[in-house]
């Protein structure tokens, strides 16, 4: 049966909309109410506990949606802010100039979440559209395809439980972590490999709801470089809060 002229339309619909929406989503950050925040912290306190349930979710925007990605930017400029909230604790603490300061939360909030993330969800984009996509097994199946800012929605959601652990449990921790020792550099290694090792499995069950990719498990192979690189930095010393916290504020702790 030959295509109508309204499916016709709805098919180049679903190609021009990820055009237009991005703008109304970018719109939609400075307008408050329109941004369903109790939703959003409800998805934050499931990254950490349940991660497979905010993703089911997902499915469920799919279907209600047309659309994987979110329309909300609320998760977005929540975590920005949570996070410039963190990095000024770090600053107070640890910070001797106001200006250094500045400089630091800047740099950790448009570098390290936002350039970082869009790149990350740049390459993850391209290479499951490119390489995990499952064929299409005739002419007649709508052809669908990772969304760019659906990318970006599985580094947000795969960052948050890491700020958790390497912002917040980190603060308060840091005294102990950046002290020299065995116990430190153990204890500094371990909680950095497990909120790694969580953004990527993080990573994974984000890709793998989607249907239509095969072969997601390859997200989890940085798991096992983690696992296998963790107790080489351990018996060598090298303690990453140390790091970290000599590289911002240039501190010989």
């Amino acid at each position: 049966m030959l295509p109508t002229s309204s499916s016709a339309k709805a098919r180049s619909g679903s190609h021009t909309r990820p055009n237009s929406f991005l703008p109304h989503y970018l719109r939609r950050i400075v307008k408050w109410q329109q941004m369903d925040i109790e939703y959003t912290f409800w998805q934050m306190l499931n990254l950490c506990t349940s991660p497979k349930v905010v993703y089911q979710h997902t499915k469920y925007h799919k279907q209600t949606k047309n659309q994987w990605a979110r329309d909300d930017p609320a998760f977005v400029v929540i975590c920005s802010l949570l996070l410039t909230v963190s990095t000024i604790a770090y600053c107070a603490a640890y910070d001797h100039g106001a200006g250094h300061a500045i400089f630091v939360v800047i740099s950790v909030l448009l570098f390290h979440f936002l350039l970082i993330g869009a790149i990350l969800a740049t390459c993850c984009w391209f290479f499951t559209n490119n390489y995990l996509r499952e064929e299409a097994p005739n002419s007649h199946v709508v052809e669908q395809r990772v969304e760019w800012l659906y990318a970006f929605d599985v580094h947000c959601n795969s960052f948050f439980p890491m700020f958790v652990l390497l912002y917040v449990i980190h603060y308060f921790l840091s005294p102990l972590l950046v002290a020299h020792g065995f116990v430190p550099v153990l204890l500094s290694n371990l909680l950095f490999m497990a909120a790694v090792s969580y953004y990527h499995y993080l990573n994974y069950l984000g890709y793998d709801v989607l249907p239509f990719l095969e072969r997601t498990t390859l997200f989890l192979y940085p798991i096992g470089v983690v696992l296998v690189l963790s107790p080489i930095l351990i018996l060598s010393g090298f303690s990453p809060s140390r790091y970290f916290m000599n590289m911002y504020f240039s501190q010989s702790l």
